[in-house]
């Protein structure tokens, strides 16, 4: 199992066979469901580099998110690469090309405000997630407020397609910030978290340091907005909201501040728990499903204060109960 955890393609092989088992087993709603907990997965592991290993505080995640989608949607819809059967590398050029958009957005906003800490940066970057939106809404070129129709995605079998692009994506994700957070760079990102003061006085450029996280987050977060423009085939600057921010944040809360294993579990349960509680809303007739989730979420921060996992990632646990 641990040799799974540790290599990409074995990963990858294992996220494919559960994939293709997915798609004979269960119907388009769980499909859907599925893509849709990859896509939240690599959002929550890429702000779990700046909110979790850096020690920032964004709330600007969704903004970055929407440069990736609407840009690697227009650029889609103006610029076709390649037919069936080869598109799927045509969906990979447009989620680079999304992500380093977003990654230069991420650079624009992240040079002069990350020299702020705290509640300030979390406001500045909140008010540049909602200027794109607003920009977005106002923007005939991309749909306006009434969004982008007849995005390009994949072809039948599209559960397929859109779920093997999602999942090479949420591999490179975590085995990318994994290797940074083990390098001399994650190293500064940490010195940065546990304290700003002693590692400026170590000689680490902490600005530069937190500027380079928050460049690597707004990139994925940007790939992720790919992903989901071409698999939705619409785009509504709604999508893109405060509220979808929050959701990030609280994904990287609940897993834990530093785990990538709890980002990835986070992700699963907040995708998933407003849609398992949706029956209970059709019997009682009353919407409880969303009080009931905001209770689940206390109670397993009361619980849990440090997240599921806290710092720790599942190789730990797995390490432990083998020994």
């Amino acid at each position: 199992m641990l040799k799974a955890l540790k290599n990409p393609f074995l990963a990858l092989l294992a996220m494919l066979a559960f994939g293709a088992i997915v798609n004979v087993a269960f119907n388009s709603f769980i499909q859907l469901m599925l893509v849709i907990i990859l896509i939240n997965m690599i959002l929550a592991m890429s702000l779990n580099l700046v909110n979790g290993y850096t020690g920032q505080f964004s709330l600007g995640h969704a903004g970055f998110m929407a440069v990736g989608a609407y840009a690697s949607a227009y650029l889609s819809t103006q610029m076709p690469l390649l037919p069936q059967p080869f598109e799927i590398f045509s969906f990979l050029l447009y989620a680079l090309v999304g992500g380093c958009l977003a990654a230069a957005a991420g650079f624009v906003v992240g040079l002069p405000s990350l020299r702020l800490k705290g509640d300030y940066l979390a406001i500045v970057t909140l008010g540049f997630g909602e200027i794109i939106r607003v920009v977005l809404q106002s923007t005939p070129a991309v749909g306006g407020a009434r969004g982008m129709f007849g995005i390009p995605g994949p072809s039948e079998p599209k559960f397929i397609a859109g779920y093997i692009h999602a999942s090479i994506w949420v591999i490179i994700t975590f085995f990318v910030i994994w290797r940074v957070v083990k390098s001399t760079h994650g190293r500064a990102f940490l010195s940065v978290r546990e304290d700003e003061i002693a590692a400026e006085a170590m000689g680490i450029n902490t600005t530069k340091a937190k500027v380079r996280a928050f460049v690597l987050s707004s990139f994925f977060a940007g790939i992720a907005g790919s992903i989901f423009a071409h698999f939705t085939n619409y785009l509504n600057p709604s999508s893109f909201s405060f509220a979808r921010s929050v959701d990030s944040v609280i994904m990287v809360v609940l897993g834990g501040m530093g785990s990538m294993s709890g980002a990835i579990l986070a992700a699963i349960f907040i995708t998933v728990m407003p849609e398992a509680l949706r029956p209970l809303q059709e019997l009682t007739g009353v919407d409880l499903r969303m009080v009931i989730y905001a209770l689940s979420l206390i109670l397993l921060m009361i619980l849990r204060p440090k997240g599921l996992f806290g710092n720790k990632e599942i190789t730990d646990y797995v390490r432990k109960k083998s020994s």
